[in-house]
């Protein structure tokens, strides 16, 4: 199923925030992201709506398993074109921006031929 690219966004936000500090709670998403309250309450909303996360009486979220598996594979992309703009000379801030836009409209079939051949390089 295709989910939107900012889904994906706050999946993987949310995957960085809890490998980073454990817990993550909606405030922790609008300071990774920079969005106002409001807007992360109803992406938070839908998520939870469309079975990507779950979010206790506490109010910290977690992921279930069908929003780790997106979470993961955006972070694993962004990760690696990061890493791969990085050494080709790409200025850190411009690859880290340029790594989010990529990992969302790359084939699966390009990124494992890209990561295969960043691997062996």
């Amino acid at each position: 199923m295709k989910i939107q690219e900012s889904a994906e966004n706050y999946l993987e936000a949310i995957l960085m925030i809890k490998e980073r500090n454990g817990e993550v709670r909606s405030i922790d998403i609008v300071n990774e992201l920079g969005f106002s309250k409001p807007s992360i309450s109803v992406a938070m909303k839908n998520l939870r709506n469309n079975g990507y996360v779950t979010m206790n009486a506490r109010g910290f979220i977690d992921l279930t398993d069908k929003g780790m598996e997106i979470a993961e594979k955006m972070y694993e992309r962004h990760k690696l074109f990061s890493k791969w703009l990085i050494a080709l000379g790409v200025d850190e801030k411009t690859a880290r921006e340029d790594a989010c836009r990529m990992e969302h409209v790359m084939s699966a079939e390009t990124f494992s031929a890209i990561k295969k051949f960043v691997e062996e390089h």
